[in-house]
């Protein structure tokens, strides 16, 4: 399409131009189409100025008044304060959906829960997205999330996350994704969450989440979860045991998927598990991995206190978690009050919701009616428990003369957590803990003194006139056979030390003065010598004897090994004294008693047993005493396992002076050193397989400057050095 030639094509005076109205007076004329500048360009600088010098102005104000201390913005956002706004503006704008959706075609109005239509989250980004200063983004933190779908559940949960908090262990998160749309701040009002309760709150219910169907609230909490984890990566999820269906299928789905444990605590959890609240993240996340397996000795004659012992084992509470697996070695003989009652015995009890039962008791029946030896009664007790899982699954031994406590289990657990899956614990200390006893002994390992715990340290910082403290528990190196947990890896150890001890004392026959009174079955005194060579220490309460297990003296039995003492009336049959009256036949039944009262379960919940709030202490604070009950320190503890394992080597394992073999996991063979023509020599007694050959084990020979002796100087200065530089110079010379 062609141009036009003029710019104002339908009129031509519009097109003149101003060449034909030249003025004939002389005076200039002043055109449309001119700029006017000199008179306006003074006014337009000054405006200018102005301005320039306003936002200099503000400037200058902004940057001389600015704070210094806000720090990242990630940290300026908290999430824990609902409705929180970052620079005027909300973190999130939640869309509020009060109207009900529209009921689908087909679907009468009363049905209540109806809509299943696409699920959106308007209020869970805000607050994942303000959770940076946790360190969610790794697989490893500190992150544990307490969920509830109703509001009953949060009313039993929101005082555990408080307190978990309040103790500063972890990074405690608590999640909603029930139905009810209660705003998180008026669920805090409810139940009295204070600004002392620094909890991260999560808003993860649905859009429409009164009107959503099962299926969408099981798919929102997948789908809700799936964010959290993504963000957060818990470590562990708590929950209540008494949930809406659709939360806990989905949560057990994402606990099993991403491998983390869900902890289902029961309703009385506030006023009886308020002790895991004191745990940290690394011992929740082996909640489901700790196990124990009960092993009880029957002598004969004891259907009493067998009995006894089983009712309480299944009085205790054990808080919904698996219980634990009992195996008992019944004598040749068995009563017949004994086998009765195992007859009806039922372990675990049976579910009432009528899921198949599986049987956790397993009998033991000896046969021999003969006299046995100490070697024999210690290889058939120890090897009655073995392990798959030796990190993992622990051994509770209990006599027949024991009563636990319905607390039993909570304390054990506890400790396990604590002291064997805590991320803080001391690699060291654990190494050197063989297990957790629940009785504290009255006498010596030698019964011939009462023995007496060391008392609680005095605080220089309490005042005179305050309660004086609890008496913490205490590290002892003696075995108990009463009640007392051991290790699963500990007791491993232990299998491969009585066997090379036994293959050493058929070999060699050395002799050792017993250090444990008879009336203690034999395997304690090997387990004595493998703790003393080790260093090897046992955990014990040091509170009221009757606190976690009761001890009965009257019932007791000694071990079928020990010899029993001839007393004055087996000398012979006595005469008859013609003017003795006659008596009842000490064969006759004796007459019926009324049963005794049974125990009452303990109304106190552990953490007002335990000292400090239930805190439990770090195992190098404790009181460490010695076989004899003498008070130690850890350095003199350590030379002394030196040496005496030492000493062990040289009289009990055959090894030479000059000689060493690298410990290994599990494995006490270093101790023993063992010829193959010694092993040849006794492969009638003893299997191949026991010899240190056999296992793998060699005597490796030492230069002259590396002989146990001077190995042990080296230690020895190493250790003093050590003190020195941790301010216990005092135990290094002691242990020295």
């Amino acid at each position: 399409m062609p141009l036009p030639g003029r710019i104002f094509a339908g009129d031509e005076e519009l097109g003149k131009k101003d060449d034909d109205h030249r003025r004939t007076d002389g005076t200039i004329p002043v055109s449309a189409w001119s700029w006017t500048r000199w008179p306006v360009a003074p006014r337009v600088r000054r405006r200018r100025l102005f301005v320039v010098f306003i936002l200099g102005l503000v400037i200058y104000v902004f940057f001389k008044n600015i704070p210094s201390d806000l720090g990242p913005v990630a940290h300026r956002i908290d999430t824990r304060v609902p409705g929180q706004t970052f620079g005027g503006m909300p973190l999130a704008i939640p869309k509020i959906l009060s109207r009900k959706p529209p009921h689908p075609e087909g679907q009468t109005e009363s049905e209540k829960h109806y809509f299943n239509g696409q699920i959106k989250f308007y209020k869970l980004a805000s607050s994942l997205h303000g959770i940076a200063r946790t360190m969610g983004y790794r697989e490893k933190n500190k992150n544990v999330l307490f969920a509830a779908a109703s509001l009953q559940s949060a009313s039993r949960l929101i005082p555990m996350a408080c307190e978990m908090s309040r103790w500063d262990r972890n990074a405690v998160h608590f999640a909603f994704m029930g139905r009810d749309d209660l705003p998180i701040s008026d669920i805090q009002v409810l139940n009295g969450v204070g600004p002392d309760c620094d909890v991260y709150w999560h808003d993860a219910r649905p859009d429409y989440t009164e009107w959503s169907t099962k299926a969408r609230m099981e798919l929102s909490v997948t789908s809700g979860l799936g964010h959290i984890h993504s963000f957060m990566h818990p470590q562990a999820y708590i929950i209540d045991d008494n949930e809406d269906s659709f939360f806990v299928k989905s949560i057990r789905s994402k606990g099993f998927e991403t491998g983390k444990p869900i902890i289902e605590l029961p309703s009385n959890a506030v006023q009886r598990m308020m002790w895991i609240t004191r745990l940290d993240h690394g011992s929740l996340q082996a909640w489901h991995k700790s196990y124990v397996e009960i092993l009880i000795h029957a002598p004969t004659e004891s259907s009493g206190s067998i009995i006894r012992l089983l009712e309480s084992i299944e009085e205790a509470d054990y808080f919904g978690s698996r219980r634990p697996h009992i195996t008992i070695e019944l004598p040749p003989d068995i009563d017949p009050p004994t086998s009765l009652f195992l007859q009806n015995f039922v372990w675990p009890p049976l579910d009432p919701s009528g899921s198949p039962h599986v049987s956790q008791v397993t009998l033991r029946h000896r046969i021999p009616r003969h006299q046995v030896g100490s070697e024999e009664a210690s290889v058939r007790f120890v090897e009655s428990f073995y392990s798959a899982r030796p990190h993992d699954s622990h051994v509770l031994v209990l006599s027949p003369q024991v009563q636990l406590s319905p607390l039993y289990y909570h304390y054990l657990f506890y400790n396990i957590l604590e002291y064997a899956h805590a991320a803080y614990s001391s690699n060291e200390e654990r190494r050197n803990l063989m297990g957790i006893s629940l009785d504290l002994p009255s006498r010596s390992l030698d019964d011939q003194k009462p023995f007496s715990p060391p008392p609680s340290k005095p605080d220089s910082h309490a005042s005179a006139s305050a309660d004086p403290a609890p008496p913490p528990p205490f590290l002892w190196q003696a075995p108990n056979s009463n009640a007392a947990l051991y290790f699963g890896d500990k007791w491993a150890e232990f299998h491969s030390f009585l066997s090379s001890r036994i293959l050493a004392q058929h070999t060699r026959q050395p002799h050792r003065p017993r250090l444990i009174s008879p009336k203690y079955p034999s395997w304690t005194e090997y387990l004595l010598e493998l703790m003393r060579a080790r260093g090897y220490t046992l955990l014990y309460p040091n509170l009221p004897s009757d606190a976690l297990a009761t001890v009965h003296t009257e019932l007791y039995h000694p071990p079928e090994e020990s010899p029993a003492p001839l007393s004055p009336d087996d000398s012979g049959p006595q005469p008859l004294n013609p003017n003795e009256p006659f008596t009842v036949d000490p064969a006759s039944p004796p007459p019926i008693q009324p049963p005794p009262a049974e125990k009452p379960p303990l109304s106190s919940p552990l953490l007002t047993l335990l000292p400090h709030e239930g805190d439990l202490p770090d195992l190098s604070t404790l009181p460490l005493l010695t076989h004899i009950g003498a008070p130690t320190d850890t350095l003199a503890a350590k030379l002394t396992a030196a040496e005496f394992a030492e000493a062990f080597q040289q009289s009990i394992g055959g090894c030479k002076s000059g000689t060493y073999i690298p410990p290994a996991l599990m494995n006490a063979d270093d101790l023993f050193c063992f010829d193959v023509n010694d092993a040849d020599d006794n492969a009638e007694d003893m299997p191949e397989e026991g010899s240190a050959e056999g296992r793998g084990q060699k005597a490796l020979p030492v230069s002259p400057a590396e002989t146990l002796a001077e190995r042990r100087e080296i230690t020895r200065e190493f250790l003093a050095h050590l003190a020195r530089q941790g301010g216990g110079t005092e135990g290094a010379k002691e242990g020295g």
